[in-house]
C-alpha cells in the first residue's frame, strides 16, 4: 500500500516513514503543502497523512481542494493543535481521521488499519485475500491452503497492487511508480522480471491463482485454472 507522508517537520516525517515501512507500506515524503497536493493528484496513492501547519499551503487547503478534484483515498489529520474546531474543521472538509501531535506510533498504526478497512481492501486483521490465497503485507507471506512462503518487499507490493485493483488492469507504468517511485531509473524489465518471480511463488502454494497479462496494458489476476501467459 502506496501513503504520501506530508509533513514539514524533517526529522519526525524520516521517523514516521521508517516505522510505516517496517509495517509493509511505500512511504512518500513531500515537505510542503505545494509539493504534497501534486502528489495527491498523481493518484498513485491509496492512503495519506496531511498534516495542518505547512509551508505554502496548508493542510486543510490541500484537503479541500483534494476532494473537489475527485481524490477520494482515505485522509488522516496530523496536527500539533488539538481543539475542538480544528478537528470539527478537518472532518467537515472531508479528513477521514485526526490524529493530534504528539502520538503514539501504536496509535498511528491502528488508525491506518482502521482507513484500509473502511476503503474495503483489508481484512479484519489486515490480511490481503483474492482467490485461494492470503497475503499478508506485514510480515510478507504468501499462504494458501497446501504452503505458505515469504516474499520479497517488492513481490508483495506488486501483489497487493494486483489485489487492490482487481478486477481492473495494473498497467507498468502504474506499477514502478507505486513500487519503485518517480525518480528510479528503473524500467519495464524490472516489472516483468518481478512478476515472472511472484507466477513462481504461486506455483510453489500450489495456488490457481494467475497472473494474466494483456498486452501492451497490464496485468491482472485470474482465479481460474490454466497457463498464464508471459
Amino acid at each position: 500500500m502506496k501513503l504520501l507522508l506530508v509533513e514539514d517537520e524533517a526529522m519526525l516525517a524520516e521517523a514516521t516513514a521508517q516505522i510505516l515501512k517496517k509495517q509493509g507500506y511505500l512511504v512518500d515524503i513531500a515537505e510542503d503543502g505545494e509539493y504534497g497536493f501534486d502528489c495527491l493528484l498523481s493518484g498513485v496513492y491509496d492512503l495519506a497523512i496531511l498534516d495542518i501547519m505547512l509551508p505554502k499551503k496548508d493542510g486543510l487547503t490541500i484537503l479541500t481542494e483534494a476532494r473537489e478534484a475527485g481524490i477520494e483515498i482515505p485522509i488522516l489529520m496530523l496536527t500539533a493543535k488539538g481543539e475542538l474546531d480544528d478537528r470539527v474543521d478537518g472532518l467537515n472538509s472531508g479528513a477521514d481521521d485526526y490524529l493530534c501531535k504528539p502520538f503514539q506510533y501504536q496509535e498511528l498504526l491502528a488508525r491506518l488499519k482502521a482507513l484500509s478497512r473502511r476503503k474495503g481492501e483489508f481484512k479484519i486483521d489486515g490480511i490481503l485475500s483474492f482467490g485461494d490465497f492470503e497475503l499478508n503485507p506485514y510480515n510478507l507471506s504468501l499462504k494458501t491452503q497446501t504452503g505458505e512462503l515469504a516474499l520479497t518487499r517488492k513481490e508483495a507490493n506488486i501483489l497487493e497492487i494486483l489485489v487492490a485493483n482487481y478486477p481492473q488492469l495494473s498497467s507498468k507504468d502504474r506499477i514502478l511508480e507505486k513500487v519503485w517511485g518517480y525518480d528510479s531509473d528503473a524500467e519495464y524489465n524490472h516489472v516483468e522480471m518481478q512478476v515472472s518471480l511472484l507466477r513462481k511463488k504461486l506455483k510453489q502454494v500450489e495456488s490457481m491463482t494467475q497472473i494474466k497479462v494483456v498486452r501492451n496494458l497490464g496485468y491482472r489476476l485470474d482465479f481460474s485454472k490454466g497457463d498464464a501467459d508471459d
